[in-house]
């Protein structure tokens, strides 16, 4: 029997009434004689909401409490919708991501799955089930429960899929798949009908939250399909495959999340003080953009803007004796696999970040993307005019 993996967002499961319809699409999926094993997010904006409702009570909460507090999401929407599935006469069960057998690292918030044990699951589909997992979680080596990063939901299906080595993974939202620019603010924006591993890759990295940038990592080395659809629409859907032999611009991320913080020391930095401030913020689990010594006595780092306050706590602790000061970053990533092998998309970016007068502070070229940082903002009708000159 075909087993399928699908995924429902938190858009899709919402509230009761689109319950009903993710609950509707199980139950036809699994009178197609499948195997259906559902993974599900917080509902809407639950994990907002729990974030939020913490720093109320402390600034900088601690970690392991607040991946305990979390996991209370993803849990709430699988045994909802295991209670309505099973009303509607589809027999189905829920488990949180240690019940189905998850394990992870001990880093977290952004803990990393380490192995799957699908003695459960297989056994819960033999008997007929529907098996509702709780995404975005998972139990590291102490017991303690762990997340795997925001959309980590994705991670989970996708690593659900190489385990169980099932057909077919869908990743259902409220879009109908994935487009070359936020359809939402892009008017001319895109459908792509097949995307590489790589841009995908690039386009997760580059801050579009399209798919978590862990699941494309997975389904590239176990060489798993994902195929991104609407829960609300039939038609329209993007496979993510391996590459594509077309040099062409796919996609065009704008980042304006991110922040840069200059530390400086008037009397110089010490040789190997750069390595150690680098050290302390990853076991402090600071995720970094970018990370340089500027000059002698300057240090650089690109963080997220939801990191602030917990990397000028560590500053301020352990680093007093350096100046810091901070603005915010613009970044802008042209994604394609092959588009730098000539200057001709490089340089019509350019030209029209030069004609609405944007300097450029840096640029990165991979073989999959052009990446440009600027200081001011670049506003929709400068998203429209590169997306209209660079997307076929």
């Amino acid at each position: 029997m075909e087993t399928i993996i699908l995924k429902f967002g938190g858009s899709s499961v919402a509230d009761n009434i689109r319950l009903n319809i993710v609950a509707e699409k199980i139950i036809s999926l699994k009178n197609q004689a499948k195997n259906v094993v559902a993974v599900v997010s917080a509902q809407g904006k639950t994990t907002d909401r729990l974030i939020k409702e913490a720093q109320e009570l402390s600034a900088i909460p601690q970690e392991r409490e607040i991946d305990m507090l979390l996991s209370t999401g993803e849990q709430t929407t699988a045994a909802k919708l295991s209670i309505l599935l099973n009303r509607k006469g589809q027999k189905a069960v829920s488990l949180t991501g240690w019940q189905a057998g998850i394990r992870t690292s001990n880093v977290h918030r952004s803990a990393k799955i380490e192995e799957i044990n699908t003695t459960r699951i297989e056994k819960e589909l033999s008997q007929g089930n529907v098996v509702i997992i709780a995404g975005f979680q998972g139990l590291d080596e102490t017991q303690d429960i762990t997340t795997l990063g925001r959309g980590g939901s994705d991670t989970t299906a996708v690593a659900l899929q190489a385990a169980l080595k099932a057909d077919r993974c869908y990743i259902f939202s409220d879009v109908d798949g994935i487009y070359s620019a936020d359809p939402n603010m892009i008017t001319v924006a895109k459908r792509l009908d097949e995307i590489s591993f790589d841009e995908m890759q690039e386009i997760a990295d580059a801050g579009a939250k399209v798919l978590h940038n862990r699941c494309i990592q997975i389904g590239k080395k176990f060489d798993c399909d994902i195929i991104a659809k609407s829960t609300f629409a039939e038609t329209g859907e993007t496979k993510v495959c391996q590459a594509i032999e077309n040099a062409e611009v796919k996609s065009i991320v704008k980042n304006d999340k991110l922040i840069e913080i200059e530390m400086r020391k008037e009397n110089g930095i010490p040789n190997q003080e750069p390595l150690n401030i680098y050290k302390t913020l990853l076991n402090q689990n600071v995720i970094l953009e970018n990370y340089k010594k500027k000059d002698n006595n300057t240090i650089s780092l690109r963080i997220q803007k939801a990191e602030q306050n917990k990397i000028h706590k560590i500053l301020e602790n352990e680093y007093s004796d350096y100046n810091t000061k901070q603005k915010n970053i613009i970044k802008l990533t042209i994604v394609g696999y092959g588009i730098t092998q000539d200057n001709i998309v490089l340089n019509q970016v350019i030209d029209i970040l030069k004609k609405y007068q944007l300097e450029i502070e840096d640029m990165n070229l991979t073989q999959a993307k052009i990446e440009v940082l600027v200081n001011s903002d670049i506003n929709n009708c400068i998203m429209e005019e590169l997306h209209k000159k660079l997307i076929k």
